[in-house]
């Protein structure tokens, strides 16, 4: 599915249609034409670009170039405005409802492949042991969904071999994945090509895989994830809360950040096992009206 984003008119609580989420719910993927305006992702990039200096200077960047950096975002006041980026943040309240944060986000740079790369097996579904832990014995029954992610494009990556990721449409309603005898792809695997300033929302379900950068150009790639709050963190990301940084982010992405009140907050109730009516996103979204009895994450 592709959709045009108008960044400059957006607030990022307009509600998904019926139909925009049920295609997401059926394909787990969507991409986000024109989700960055221009300015904002030169902005970004040249938080990119410094951040990628600061990790080369501390001897953290591979041999290759490659940098994978996770709990990027406290590293840039750009970076922290992400979490609520009004072109995609409709699909991440939308399709997993407002008792979620960012559990696990990475900054990744990708410079042109020194030497071809031989065939290699990377297709995977996200996730770790929630593959594992919650499994169903019933093949026909997919794992429960538990986190998204975005995808934030800010180098070209509009043809194929410059390192997009690769995804399988649908394939998240699937458990299993069959691996060809010579690593090859699968038959209807799809290379994101995007340009800059698209991004891509997909359910960690999706069958997805890294790509070789084959190309003159440095893959440049924002991912910032969402999960429930009472799943436990993935990245190691500290905060200084006493920071400018801190200081600028509003409550909703305070709450993305990992802040409550309580443990149990986490569990979006208070002690008495009551809804939690001000936790910051269920607040804004009854404020605007857009909570909805008939889906059960937005209850």
């Amino acid at each position: 599915m592709l959709t045009d984003a108008q960044p400059l008119t957006l607030s990022g609580y307009e509600p998904l249609t019926p139909e925009q989420r049920t295609e997401f719910l059926e394909r787990g993927v969507v991409l986000v034409r024109g989700a960055l305006s221009e300015d904002h992702r030169q902005r970004l990039e040249s938080a990119v670009d410094r951040v990628y200096a600061e990790e080369q200077a501390a001897g953290r960047v591979r041999d290759d170039g490659v940098l994978h950096l996770l709990g990027f975002l406290p590293r840039d006041e750009q970076f922290g405005e992400l979490l609520t980026h009004p072109t995609v943040f409709p699909y991440l309240w939308g399709v997993a409802g407002w008792n979620i944060y960012s559990h696990h986000n990475h900054l990744d740079v990708t410079p042109p492949a020194r030497s071809a790369e031989a065939p290699s097996w990377g297709w995977h579904q996200d996730g770790y042991r929630q593959n594992s832990d919650p499994e169903t014995l019933d093949p026909t029954q997919p794992r429960p969904m538990l986190s998204l992610k975005v995808g934030y494009v800010l180098s070209d990556l509009s043809r194929t071999g410059r390192g997009a990721t690769k995804v399988i449409p649908g394939s998240h309603l699937r458990n299993t994945l069959e691996r060809p005898a010579d690593n090859t792809d699968p038959f209807n695997a799809v290379e994101i090509t995007a340009e800059p300033g698209d991004a891509f929302i997909f359910d960690r379900r999706l069958w997805h895989s890294r790509s070789p950068n084959m190309s003159a150009v440095t893959r440049k790639m924002l991912f910032v994830g969402y999960t429930y709050r009472w799943i436990r963190p993935l990245d190691d990301m500290p905060i200084d809360r006493t920071s400018a940084w801190w200081h600028n982010r509003t409550p909703v992405q305070r709450q993305l950040l990992g802040e409550s009140p309580d443990t149990i907050n986490y569990w979006g109730v208070k002690w008495n096992g009551y809804v939690d009516e001000d936790i910051p996103l269920r607040r804004e979204l009854r404020e605007r009206g857009l909570l909805d009895r008939s889906i059960p994450w937005l209850r």
